[in-house]
């Protein structure tokens, strides 16, 4: 990664001249500029470009902006460092209260109660006619949601904490513009029917270096996804940060809580997007086709599990693979990490 310019711990006049303006020199930390907004990394390209070339109407020309616009955030850049030239936030000081009275909420809390399936627009109807005023069904929305009052509240709390859960979701869209370094694995797991019985797979492989990783449980539950990420962790020796999963229930709650012991970034890829995870993908249909269906499918969990051990061997340590140049995985991530991993066979010891 090139360096940035960093904070200037110097102090600055409130108002510098323009001809006192000059690019800091000590460096920014890498995580400062890595929070940049988009808008703000531009127009830090529009000060490198400044100090480059040394003229402020070409580096305008080129960017396709004003003198004004760029002094602008020159001067912003100046005083504040590189917090300054992310955008200022628009929203008002003074925020609109809701109006609505106390006694206004008593009287939608009694209806509500009375009619518990009715409606925000008809208990609005109801109110104007009990009481003679009108009332908006937004406000009446907002009491029902504050007092909780829903006709099932349990299975409501359980969709809020959902929808929750998903707006903090990492989306694998946002480690496009990061610079990874160390290993960055994908996991998923596989459903395997086999005489009325039910197993499935759990995989991790490697983007970069096709170095892989499988596991058969008995349930595809968050605790057992968090068991299989344990013994990766410790197969690599904890030699990556970031992670990427689809949005399956197994790699919630202990599957979670694991990544933040590990000290795990966890990514999920988008809702109904399979080629956000292409390398997972594939890698399961070479379980299909070089393992499971070449007659190594055992019912049993144990005696299974063995059996995708040595397969995993020969996959990583003998199988030529074609994206990698037809050189191994195990070739690949030897020169990545620059030493050697635990093999694979010890993993037995865990079982």
């Amino acid at each position: 990664m090139s360096s940035f310019p960093g904070r200037f711990v110097g102090k600055f006049a409130p108002f510098p001249r323009q001809e006192d303006f000059r690019i800091p020199s000590v460096l920014y930390r890498i995580e400062e500029y890595e929070n940049l907004s988009k808008e703000g990394k531009q127009r830090l390209e529009w000060i490198k470009k400044k100090k480059q070339w040394g003229n402020v109407s070409k580096v305008c020309r080129y960017f396709g902006i004003s003198r004004k616009t760029f002094y602008k955030w020159y001067r912003r850049y100046k005083i504040f460092g590189l917090m300054g030239l992310e955008s200022p936030s628009k929203a008002p000081h003074k925020r609109r209260e809701p109006e609505i009275t106390r006694d206004q909420e008593i009287r939608i809390i009694k209806l509500r109660k009375q009619y518990i399936r009715y409606g925000p627009k008809k208990l609005a109807v109801l109110y104007e006619r009990q009481y003679g005023e009108k009332i908006s069904s937004w406000k009446i929305y907002r009491v029902i949601r504050k007092y909780d009052l829903y006709w099932e509240p349990v299975k409501n709390e359980g969709l809020r904490k959902k929808r929750k859960m998903a707006e903090k979701k990492k989306r694998i869209t946002e480690l496009r513009e990061k610079e990874l370094r160390g290993l960055f694995f994908q996991m998923d797991s596989k459903v395997v029917w086999c005489y009325g019985t039910r197993r499935y797979i759990f995989s991790a492989i490697e983007k970069e270096t096709k170095i892989a990783y499988s596991r058969v449980y008995k349930s595809n539950s968050s605790s057992n996804a968090r068991d299989f990420l344990l013994r990766l962790y410790y197969l690599v020796r904890g030699g990556f940060k970031y992670l990427h999963t689809d949005n399956g229930s197994e790699f919630m709650k202990h599957f979670q809580d694991a990544c933040k012991q590990l000290n795990l970034e966890h990514y999920f890829s988008r809702v109904r997007t399979p080629n956000d995870h292409p390398e997972i993908e594939r890698y399961n249909r070479t379980i299909d086709e070089e393992f499971l269906q070449m007659g190594n499918y055992i019912d049993d969990v144990e005696t299974l599990n063995r059996n995708l051990t040595d397969w995993l061997v020969e996959y990583n340590f003998n199988r030529p693979h074609q994206s990698l140049g037809y050189a191994t995985p195990i070739e690949i991530l030897t020169e990545k990490l620059d030493e050697k991993v635990l093999p694979m066979s010890p993993i037995r010891a865990l079982s």
